[in-house]
């Protein structure tokens, strides 16, 4: 019986959730079947590899622009939550932006550091340390940013969250989360207009190929299960980008948000490491596949 009411409270908070989410979004599609289908399968291997470790688990969850990664990570929570009577949180590795002061300052030297999103934009000795602590379970209470993408900065520490709790599951989203560099003979090649306009000489793509190889290498190991959304081609990520500032925009209460110009040339940012994430699927424990109406199509387990 107590199996029978905590999968009626996850199926309620479940339906709660979406409902929520349809209300700036798309319509959700299968709500039920997506529940036994996809996410619980994957919140039972998940639950299988915690009790295993039997300690912290890092959780990496990635997947490009507009995808669906925060959602999926909800709903991920709510089940781990109801089902396994576990403590998680969700860590983001957006919140860990460099504030815009700092990525002016970089920017001097190159000004494509100035936009947000690749890696070399990101405080990751901060995002290191938090994801290191948790994963330890040795802390004090501490305080996690928060960025405001409308804004374009970091929200000032009296908004930051606090920390404060142990917890079994982290679940560590983002759209580069677990990418690898690339060698440096596939940098040459531009991949895009911007980089062949505005990276004649490739520094900026070397710098970034560098932070991933090195900093971002460091965080990427403390993952202990990852997951990918895989779009059905890089073309979506442009169309569910523009649904994500549409999203944006009615949280923000009508804050100034991006044209649909200024989203083509910002996923431009994003193309290079989006589509090497594509290339070796095997390298992630799940792989969740997308269709082209942003419908859960395939689940597969490595």
């Amino acid at each position: 019986m107590r199996k029978l009411n905590n999968f009626q409270s996850l199926k309620k908070k479940y339906f709660l959730f979406l409902k929520k989410q349809e209300i700036s979004g798309e319509p959700f599609f299968n709500k039920l079947g997506q529940l036994k289908n996809f996410y619980i399968p994957i919140c039972d291997r998940i639950y299988e590899l915690y009790t295993k470790r039997k300690k912290s688990t890092i959780l990496g969850l990635a997947g490009g622009q507009g995808s669906g990664k925060s959602t999926i990570a909800k709903i991920l929570k709510i089940i781990l939550e109801q089902k396994f009577d576990l403590n998680v949180l969700i860590i983001s590795i957006d919140d860990y932006y460099k504030t815009l002061k700092e990525r002016k300052k970089i920017s001097s030297k190159n000004k494509l550091f100035l936009t947000r999103g690749v890696p070399g934009t990101h405080d990751v000795k901060l995002l290191y340390n938090h994801l290191n602590m948790l994963k330890k379970r040795k802390y004090k209470p501490f305080l996690s940013p928060k960025f405001d993408k409308s804004k374009d900065d970091r929200l000032n520490k009296k908004n930051w969250r606090k920390i404060s709790k142990i917890y079994d599951i982290i679940i560590f989203e983002g759209w580069c989360v677990g990418a690898n560099h690339q060698k440096n003979i596939e940098l040459k090649t531009p991949i895009n207009t911007m980089e062949k306009k505005e990276d004649i000489d490739l520094t900026w793509r070397k710098k970034v190929n560098n932070e991933l190889k090195k900093n971002y290498k460091k965080i990427f190991k403390l993952i202990n299960f990852l997951i990918f959304l895989k779009v059905p081609s890089f073309n979506y990520v442009y169309k569910w980008r523009l649904l994500q500032e549409k999203k944006l925009k009615i949280k923000s209460s009508g804050r100034k948000i991006m044209n649909n110009l200024k989203i083509k040339r910002f996923i431009m940012f994003y193309e290079r490491i989006t589509k090497n994430m594509l290339k070796d699927l095997k390298r992630y424990n799940v792989v969740i596949r997308l269709d082209k109406k942003h419908r859960l199509k395939k689940v597969q387990f490595n």
